[in-house]
C-alpha cells in the first residue's frame, strides 16, 4: 500500500550489504496511499457515492469488487483496510487453498484476541470452489473478518449465493482515455528524465485500454527501452518499434467474451452493418476464435432472419467454409461480409418463435396417435386396419393442395405456430399460406 517497498537509501532487509535493494515496480510505487490519490470509479468515490459514504461511516462491511484488470480492485480493499484501521490478510484464490484460509482465520482470530478488527483480502475470489468459498461464510457470519472479493468474472455467476448475499457488490469500469493520462503524468515525474511527445501519450494510452497496471509496464518498458538507446525523448514511431504492444484486452472465457458476442449479435438483429462490424473485428483484434464467430453467425442467420431471405443462411454456411478453406487473416474477410448482408437483410424471428413454441408444445402435452389416414401401410395387415385409407395425395389435388385435409393428431385444434413477417421472403410465404387457408375455408373445414 506504501509507496516504495524499501527506504531508498537503506539495503532491503536481510540483504547483504552493499547489494542494491530489489527495484519496486511503478504500479507498487505509485500505489495510492489514501482515497484522494486514486484516479478512476469517481461513480463509486466521489463526494456523496457509495463507498465515499460507506468509508465516512466508519463502518466496515463486506464486499465485491467486480470489474476488469488493472481498475484498482486490489488497491481499493488495501485502502479500505486502512481507513477503518483492520489488519489486512490477502489471499490469492489461484494460489491459496483450504490450508491458506484456515491460517487466515487463525490469524483473524489472534487480532481479535488483541481486540483489533481484520479485513481479509480474497484476489479472482471466483476461482475459488464452492467448498472454499463455503469455508468463509461462518467466520463473515460472526464477524470474525471483514471480507472484500475481487473478480473479474460476473459474481452473478461464479460466487455461492450465501456469500454473495452477504456482501455488497460495487461494479467498477475501465479507467476513461483523460484518467489514463491522468496517470501518465504522475508516472512520469517518477520516471524522470524520460519524456513522452503528444503521440507516444496517445499510444500508450490507446494499448493500454483502459488498464492502469498495463498502462505502468508499458511506460516501465518505454523507459528501459529509452535507456538502452541512449535518449531521454520518446515519439510514438520510437514506442512501436521499441515495445511489445499486445492486442487489446479480451477474455476468451469470461464476461467480457459473451458481452461482445452479445454485442455483435444484437447488432445484427438491429440491422446495424456498422455496428456489427466494429464488434466482429473487436473480438477478432481481441483473439476470439473465428470459427466460434462462424457458428454463431450461422446461427444468427437462422434465428433474426430464417425465411425473410434464405440467400442469408447460404451467405452465412458459405463464409464459415470459405474461412475453413482459407484461415486467419483471409478468411476473415468473408465473415465481415457475411455480418454486413445478415445486418441489412430483412428479419424475421418466425420460424425461431414458431419451433420455440412447438417445442414447448409437445414437452408438455400428452402422447397424441397419428392419425390413421397419416399412417404408412407397407403391409396387408396395415392396410386391413385401415392404414393410410382415404389419404390424399396432395400432387393430384387443384393447386398441389389436399384442401381440407388435417396432418395434425385428431382432436387438436390448429396452433398456427408459424406467422410470418411482412418482410422478404415471408411476406410472399404469407400471401401463400392466406391462400391456402381460403381454400380450406371454400372446402368447409376451415378453423
Amino acid at each position: 500500500m506504501s509507496g516504495s517497498l524499501f527506504d531508498d537509501d537503506a539495503p532491503a532487509p536481510g540483504a547483504p550489504s552493499g547489494v542494491a535493494p530489489p527495484v519496486v515496480p511503478l504500479p507498487e510505487l505509485l500505489r495510492p496511499k489514501t482515497l484522494d490519490e486514486v484516479i478512476g470509479q469517481t461513480h463509486l468515490l466521489g463526494e456523496g457515492k457509495p463507498l465515499q459514504l460507506a468509508f465516512k461511516s466508519g463502518k466496515p462491511h463486506s464486499m465485491i469488487f467486480w470489474g476488469p484488470p488493472g481498475v484498482g480492485k486490489t488497491t481499493l480493499a488495501r485502502l479500505t483496510a486502512s481507513a477503518f484501521g483492520c489488519e489486512f490478510i490477502a489471499l490469492s484464490a489461484v494460489l491459496s487453498g483450504v490450508k491458506d484460509i484456515r491460517e487466515a482465520v487463525e490469524r483473524a482470530q489472534q487480532y481479535a484476541a488483541q481486540r483489533r478488527r481484520t479485513i481479509l483480502f480474497v484476489d479472482e475470489i471466483h476461482r475459488f470452489n464452492k467448498a472454499q468459498q463455503d469455508a468463509l461464510l461462518p467466520h463473515v457470519e460472526s464477524g470474525l473478518f471483514t471480507f472484500i472479493g475481487a473478480t473479474t468474472e460476473n459474481p452473478s455467476f461464479e460466487v455461492n449465493s450465501a456469500l454473495l448475499s452477504r456482501a455488497q457488490v460495487y461494479v467498477l469500469k475501465s479507467l476513461s482515455e483523460a484518467e489514463l493520462r491522468q496517470l501518465v503524468a504522475r508516472a512520469l515525474g517518477a520516471l524522470q528524465p524520460l519524456t513522452l511527445d503528444e503521440a507516444a501519450v496517445s499510444t500508450l494510452v490507446g494499448y493500454a485500454d483502459g488498464d492502469a497496471r498495463r498502462l505502468l509496464h508499458l511506460l516501465e518498458q518505454c523507459q528501459t527501452a529509452a535507456q538502452a538507446a541512449g535518449v531521454t525523448g520518446v515519439d510514438a514511431e520510437f514506442i512501436t518499434r521499441s515495445l511489445s504492444l499486445n492486442a487489446r484486452r479480451f477474455d476468451k472465457g469470461g464476461d467480457h467474451f459473451y458481452d461482445q458476442i452479445s454485442a455483435l449479435h444484437k447488432s445484427v438483429r438491429g440491422s446495424n452493418p456498422d455496428g456489427a462490424l466494429y464488434w466482429l473485428c473487436r473480438m477478432l483484434d481481441g483473439g476470439a476464435d473465428a470459427r466460434y464467430l462462424s457458428r454463431r453467425i450461422v446461427r444468427m442467420a437462422w434465428e433474426d432472419i430464417g425465411l425473410a431471405d434464405p440467400r442469408a443462411l447460404q451467405i452465412a454456411n458459405d463464409a464459415a467454409a470459405t474461412f475453413e478453406r482459407l484461415g486467419s487473416p483471409e478468411g476473415e474477410l468473408a465473415l465481415a461480409q457475411a455480418v454486413i448482408y445478415l445486418a441489412v437483410a430483412p428479419k424475421s424471428n418466425a420460424g425461431y418463435n414458431a419451433y420455440n413454441a412447438a417445442r414447448a408444445f409437445v414437452k408438455q402435452d400428452g402422447s397424441r396417435e397419428v392419425p390413421v389416414h397419416l399412417r404408412n401401410a407397407p403391409t396387408r395387415l396395415m392396410k386391413e386396419l385401415g392404414y393410410g385409407h382415404e389419404y390424399r395425395y396432395a400432387h393430384d389435388e387443384p393447386h398441389a393442395y389436399a384442401a381440407g385435409e388435417t396432418y395434425l393428431p385428431d382432436g387438436m385444434a390448429e396452433p398456427r405456430w408459424y406467422q410470418p413477417v411482412p418482410r422478404g421472403l415471408e411476406s410472399k410465404i404469407a400471401e401463400k399460406l392466406a391462400f391456402l387457408r381460403q381454400l380450406d375455408e371454400d372446402a368447409g373445414t376451415g378453423d
